[in-house]
């Protein structure tokens, strides 16, 4: 770490430019999505889909980002986004942070659809080309099969199914990304766990990494992108690297 602090201008709250603003979008598209859920599926247009979805666009591994699926989600993020954000934009500068939130973001996101592709794979092996096609195909709100199969093949359609059309929404990877730097630049700083339990940034990021490898291989907490976390920290360690290398760190 250079030892630089921006002393740029200061918004609500006395946060840098960057994690204010994007806060706000946050919030914002969250009120839009509730406000107009009758009307229109933000969520399904602006998450990110597995690639061979029909809902797919390119689009969606940045606007994914700023997606979240209720307030709790968002008030997380949000939070730790602040806490942790907000030092590593006074350090690196509004340019510097913005980049590297956006690109462990993006990097959550090709992570998530990779772990998704191989999953797809192995579960695409014990299924018949048919049957694979009847699922690429459906279109109805919740899947549902009457042909003549085994519970089990039709528990494997299923989960294919909610592969390919069950979107990722958060700003978690990017998050999490932004943890795996604030560990990194400031190993021995004091994290307070329920603002109570001093434990070290280093110790505190290992063991997120941890948990979250963990989440992810035994399919624990089934419905939250552990694997998008840990792309997010797997890219922030890396991009971390690589300006350290070049000696822009």
């Amino acid at each position: 770490m250079n030892g630089y602090q921006s002393q740029g201008r200061r918004g609500f709250m006395g946060m840098p430019p960057v994690v204010l603003n994007l806060i706000i979008i946050n919030a914002l598209l969250l009120f839009l999505t509730i406000m107009f859920r009758e009307k229109v599926d933000l969520i399904r247009i602006l998450g990110l889909h597995y690639f061979a979805s029909s809902d797919f666009a390119t689009w969606q591994f940045v606007s994914y980002m700023f997606m979240h699926g209720g307030f709790t989600h968002l008030l997380f993020n949000m939070f730790a986004l602040w806490m942790f954000g907000s030092i590593l934009e006074n350090v690196w500068g509004p340019k510097r942070f913005l980049t590297f939130y956006m690109i462990t973001g993006i990097g959550a996101g090709l992570v998530q659809l990779l772990v998704a592709f191989i999953r797809i794979q192995s579960i695409e092996s014990f299924l018949t080309p048919e049957l694979i096609d009847y699922v690429y195909n459906y279109a109805g709100h919740g899947f549902s099969y009457k042909g003549m199969i085994t519970q089990e093949t039709f528990d494997s359609m299923a989960m294919l199914y909610r592969i390919i059309n069950t979107p990722t929404v958060g700003a978690s990877g990017a998050v999490f990304g932004i943890l795996l730097a604030f560990g990194m630049m400031f190993p021995n700083s004091l994290v307070y766990v329920f603002f109570a339990i001093p434990v070290k940034a280093k110790y505190f990021v290992l063991f997120y990494g941890v948990a979250e490898l963990f989440f992810g291989v035994t399919g624990t907490q089934d419905g939250v992108a552990h694997f998008a976390h840990l792309g997010g920290m797997l890219f922030g360690f890396f991009l971390i690297k690589y300006w350290k290398k070049k000696g822009v760190y």
